[in-house]
C-alpha cells in the first residue's frame, strides 16, 4: 500500500514566542526538507514570518479566542481549509484550538494528532474536561515521561496511542566552542554584569509561577557569598511582578545584587554568562528546554523537583533538585556549587554537555514526529471529500 505525502495542518493560538510556537517552526521546517507540504493556522505573531521563510504556509483565524461562538465558528474555518488545501493529518498543540481542530478532523475523518505541551493546572472538573481534548487524539504525543505518565493516569490513555518524543534544541547554536567571547562580552556590557563575582542567571519569562520570588529569599540567606544575579527574561509589562521582586531583593538584602534587563535574543551568550543557572518554577514543567540548553552549553543547573525535571538533571552531577518552594533548599544547592573546585566545574560541565546532547535533539525530535503522522495515515482511515 502507499501512503499518502502527509499534508500537514498545524494548529496553536499565535505565532509570537515560546516552546510551542518552536516546536511548530521546526516541525514545519522538517516536513519541507521532506518534500511534504506544511501548514500552519493561528491568530499570527511575529514568528509567522519564520513559517514562510522555509515554505510552510500560514492561515490567519481567531484560534487564540477562548469565546465558546468564536471556538465553533473555528470548526467550520478549520473544515474549509481541511477540505479545500487536502489536509490529510491534523495536529493541535494547544488547548482552545484542538477542540475546533478536533470537530474540524473529525468532520472530515482525518487523523487528529496532539502534542500534550504543558503540565496543566486541572484542579477542578471543567478544567480537566477542557484539557481532555489534549488526549484525544489518536496519536498523542508527550514531551516528557512526566506528560506520559500524566496522559495514562489522568486520562486513562492507553500506551498504544502514546508517543514519547522529548523536545529538541539545535546542537548547532547550543555549542560552547561556536559563542565567541564577544558576543559574551556584549550582553555583559549591556546589562552591566560585573566580571569579578560569579553570576547567577534565572531565565525566562518574570511570573509568578517561575520561582523568582523564591530565587529572591534564597539570595538573602547566602547573602555572604560574592555574586550577582541575573533575572533574564520578558517583563510581559507586568510592572506589578517586576516591583514586587525587587522589594523581595530588597527586604533580603540583595537589591543592589539584582539585575532584571528584560528579555533576550542571544540565549547561547547568557547561558555562557552565567557560572550556574536557577530554574527555580514552583509549578510542574512539562519538559524545561531551557535546563537542556543551559546544560548544552556546560552549566550546572539547580531546578526544582518537579515535573520532568528529574529526566534532565543528574542529581549531585549535572546540577542540583530542590524541592518547590523552598528558598533554603535552594541557598542550599547554590552553596553546594559556590564550593566545588575548578577541576569539579570543568568535569561536572562536560558531563552535563554530554548527557544533553544524546538525550536531547531537534533532529531527532522532527523525525520521530514525522514517523507518528506515517503511522497515523497508515492506521487510520484516510479523509472524506
Amino acid at each position: 500500500m502507499t501512503l499518502p505525502s502527509p499534508v500537514v495542518l498545524q494548529v496553536l493560538p499565535a505565532l509570537k514566542s515560546g516552546g510551542v510556537e518552536r516546536g511548530t517552526v521546526e516541525i514545519a521546517t522538517a516536513l519541507r526538507q521532506a518534500g511534504h507540504r506544511a501548514l500552519v493556522a493561528s491568530a499570527g505573531g511575529r514568528m509567522v514570518e519564520e513559517i514562510t521563510a522555509v515554505g510552510g504556509e500560514h492561515f490567519t483565524l481567531p484560534l487564540n479566542s477562548k469565546n465558546p461562538l468564536t471556538l465553533w465558528r473555528n470548526v467550520g474555518r478549520l473544515e474549509e481549509l481541511i477540505r479545500t488545501l487536502g489536509v490529510n493529518i491534523v495536529h493541535a498543540r494547544s488547548r482552545a484550538p484542538a477542540w475546533s481542530a478536533y470537530y474540524a478532523a473529525k468532520r472530515c475523518g482525518v487523523p487528529f494528532v496532539t502534542t500534550y505541551h504543558a503540565a496543566y493546572n486541572i484542579d477542578h472538573p471543567l478544567r480537566l474536561k477542557y484539557a481532555s481534548v489534549m488526549a484525544k487524539g489518536a496519536r498523542v504525543i508527550a514531551i516528557s515521561r512526566y506528560i506520559e505518565q500524566t496522559l495514562r493516569e489522568r486520562f486513562q490513555v492507553p500506551q498504544e496511542r502514546i508517543a514519547l518524543i522529548y523536545r529538541g534544541f539545535d546542537h548547532a547554536a547550543f555549542n560552547p566552542d561556536l559563542v565567541s567571547p564577544d558576543r559574551v562580552e556584549a550582553l555583559r556590557t549591556a546589562w552591566h554584569v560585573p566580571r569579578d563575582v560569579p553570576v547567577i542567571v534565572c531565565p525566562g519569562r518574570v511570573s509568578r509561577t517561575k520561582g523568582q520570588d523564591v530565587l529572591m529569599a534564597a539570595l538573602g540567606l547566602i547573602k555572604d557569598l560574592p555574586f550577582v544575579c541575573v533575572l533574564a527574561g520578558d517583563h510581559q509589562g507586568r510592572s506589578d511582578v517586576v516591583n514586587g521582586l525587587m522589594k523581595l531583593a530588597t527586604d533580603n538584602g540583595v537589591a543592589d545584587r539584582v539585575l532584571m534587563p528584560g528579555a533576550y535574543r542571544d540565549a547561547p551568550a547568557v547561558m555562557r554568562l552565567a557560572d550556574v543557572i536557577v530554574t527555580p518554577a514552583t509549578l510542574p514543567e512539562a519538559f524545561g528546554r531551557t535546563t537542556a540548553e543551559a546544560q548544552a552549553m556546560g552549566r550546572y543547573v539547580i531546578s526544582t523537583n518537579n515535573g520532568a525535571a528529574p529526566e534532565i538533571i543528574t542529581e549531585g552531577e549535572t546540577g542540583w533538585l530542590v524541592p518547590p518552594h523552598d528558598p533554603a533548599a535552594l541557598a542550599a544547592a547554590l552553596r553546594n556549587f559556590f564550593t566545588l573546585t575548578p577541576e569539579q566545574r570543568r568535569q561536572g560541565e562536560a558531563r552535563a554537555r554530554t548527557q544533553a546532547l544524546s538525550r536531547f535533539d531537534t533532529a531527532k525530535m522532527c523525525a520521530a514526529t514525522l514517523a507518528v503522522y506515517a503511522a497515523a495515515l497508515g492506521n487510520l482511515s484516510p479523509p472524506s471529500r
